[in-house]
């Protein structure tokens, strides 16, 4: 039976469930992939995607397909780790395994999978298809990171390092689709940060499984290039199909996002005919990446909100001494016209009555 949630939580224990997305706005990538400029609202895969939730994708995701066959019955199985959406200012980011018997590891060189970013789209979900229909040995599983959680996430006070949030969420798949009874030994990850670092804490995670993380492994090992497939695929399509969560700007606002990266031309344009100048983006932007926040900032309206503590902060200073008597005090500080247009003041002693 295939399991999949639509919450933070899902119908996966606490322990299972990937950790939700914290990016910062360092890594963003300004070129384009090859093959990532190709995306169109208009294209349709061969067979409907239905792994993925109807809907507005506001909320992040998992989904595992059924586990083959082959892979049951303790039988030895290699799995690779792989993503797609790290660097575009918009949509999804999609981490995905895919998983098959170590005796059959070579045959996905034979279906013909290679680096997903090197593909162009149609070929992309051609291989997707040709992956599930091989159901029987090839298993799968996507967790799918919304452009809303991300936004929300990057914003706490407390940030979360993207190098962080991808191991983490590596690890959580791994142990996941263990516990799904399939008995993985050998694991090939598309490395994010030094490869080194990040494999010798995979081992002390996984002491009983052997791992390989390296450079371009999507490029280099089969069982990476299909987890490509489906991280690439599912992001591909959660964009295809978006579904405007805010009310009446369907058919207004469009739906040409192009690739994501900010170096994009397509998206480009997108951002630049797509923003109101009071509201911003719809939730299909991540808000905490430079690009959307710059051009919040130069196109956007300019908005003061008022706030007196802040006010008694400046006046004051943040040196305690500052209120004891003697202390030298700036000058007044001329108080919003919200406060005193309101008749508001401030009050530090009360009398009882």
């Amino acid at each position: 039976m295939q399991t999949r949630s639509r919450s933070k939580t899902g119908p996966l224990s606490p322990d299972e469930q990937p950790p939700v997305p914290l990016p910062d706005t360092t890594p963003e990538v300004s070129s384009i992939p090859v093959g990532e400029a190709d995306i169109s609202p208009l294209s349709i895969p061969t067979i409907p995607l239905d792994h993925i939730p109807e809907g507005p994708c506001t909320t992040s995701w998992t989904h595992h397909a059924d586990v083959p066959e082959e892979c049951k019955n303790r039988v030895e199985v290699c799995l690779g780790v792989d993503e797609a959406g790290r660097g575009p200012v918009l949509g999804p980011m999609v981490y995905a395994v895919s998983y098959v018997p170590v005796s059959r590891k070579q045959d996905l060189g034979e279906v013909g999978f290679a680096d997903s970013k090197q593909l162009k789209e149609h070929d992309r979900d051609t291989l997707f298809d040709a992956l599930r229909t091989k159901a029987d040995w090839i298993g799968w599983a996507v967790h799918c990171c919304s452009p809303q959680d991300i936004s929300e996430c990057m914003l706490r006070r407390v940030k979360y390092n993207l190098n962080q949030l991808a191991h983490e969420t590596t690890i959580q798949l791994i142990r996941q689709t263990i516990a799904r009874g399939v008995m993985v030994t050998e694991v090939f990850v598309d490395t994010v940060g030094p490869p080194d670092s990040y494999q010798k804490k995979l081992e002390s995670v996984f002491p009983a499984i052997k791992f390989k993380v390296a450079k371009k492994a999507d490029s280099l090992y089969p069982i990476v290039s299909a987890a490509s497939i489906c991280a690439k695929v599912t992001r591909d399509s959660i964009l295809r199909n978006w579904t405007f969560v805010e009310n009446g700007i369907d058919g207004i606002v469009s739906k040409d996002f192009g690739s994501g990266y900010p170096s994009d031309p397509n998206t480009v344009r997108w951002m630049s005919e797509n923003m109101d100048p009071v509201f911003g983006y719809p939730r299909v932007m991540r808000f905490s990446w430079s690009t959307c926040a710059n051009a919040v900032d130069e196109k956007g309206v300019k908005v003061t909100w008022p706030d007196d503590e802040e006010e008694e902060q400046v006046k004051y200073g943040a040196d305690i001494r500052g209120f004891f008597k003697g202390a030298d005090k700036p000058k007044e500080v001329e108080r919003d016209v919200m406060f005193t247009g309101m008749g508001l003041k401030r009050v530090s002693t009360f009398l009882n009555t």
